[in-house]
């Protein structure tokens, strides 16, 4: 029961470790810099993105593997902390943030386009669950079931248009808000982008494929002994 209780307890301290680190302290630091130390809002902004772009790219030397994700959120953070820090504007230094999620949902719905939906190496996971039965059942419907094809598409097709919705609201934000609400209020429309992204590819994508695959890997189970018969015979 202790070594139970132990490890869940790491478990989550594993999963909010990143939220910690790419949402808490940014926005910390960032008061931290302007208020604490009177800092200018543009140098608060600058150095409060150091930690996350120093994650970034030891999360690539670690893995020793040029990750897609992590190379267009590394490039956009590079990229938005100089432009701001030549035109010295800190609104423009916010609207660069949301340039990682339309790169990204750019990305994903050109990959539907070129038939390769992007987001479907990260759910299938979490529906075969590592299951070789459900694993062979995946690679049937991608081949004979149009219906999971397009639940497929369907599933990135929603991150994608969401990550652009989000980017377009931040931005809108970055420019009509106060630096400081928006310092903030960035991460909470990050947080409901990605709530909305999951609750609606989970209903109108991930939910039906799950069916499917069970309804697949059952009608396999059905038709072994029938095989498994016509063999001996």
């Amino acid at each position: 029961m202790t070594t139970n209780t132990v490890s869940q307890g790491e478990s989550k301290k594993q999963n909010f470790l990143p939220l910690i680190i790419d949402v808490a302290v940014p926005i910390g630091s960032y008061y931290l810099f302007k208020d604490g130390f009177g800092t200018s809002t543009l140098m608060a902004l600058g150095l409060s993105s150091v930690v996350p772009a120093v994650r970034t790219v030891w999360g690539v030397v670690k893995e020793r593997t040029l990750n897609a994700f992590a190379a267009l959120i590394l490039f956009v953070n590079v990229a938005g902390l100089l432009l701001s820090f030549v035109a010295g504007d800190p609104r423009l230094m916010l609207a660069k943030d949301s340039g990682i999620s339309s790169v990204i949902g750019v990305g994903i719905l050109t990959s539907v386009v070129m038939g390769k939906p992007m987001m479907t190496a990260g759910m299938k996971p979490w529906l075969v669950k590592g299951v070789a039965a459900r694993e062979a059942a995946w690679t049937r419907l991608q081949d004979r079931s149009s219906a999971f094809r397009r639940a497929e598409r369907v599933f990135s097709v929603v991150w994608g248009v969401v990550l652009l919705a989000e980017c377009v609201v931040r931005v809108v934000g970055a420019y009509t808000l106060p630096v400081d609400t928006m310092v903030w209020m960035g991460s909470v429309v990050l947080a409901v982008a990605m709530t909305l992204g999951f609750v609606l590819s989970g209903a109108l994508a991930a939910r039906p494929m799950a069916q499917l695959l069970i309804a697949e890997v059952k009608a396999q189970s059905a038709d072994e002994p029938a095989l498994a018969l016509a063999s001996a015979r």
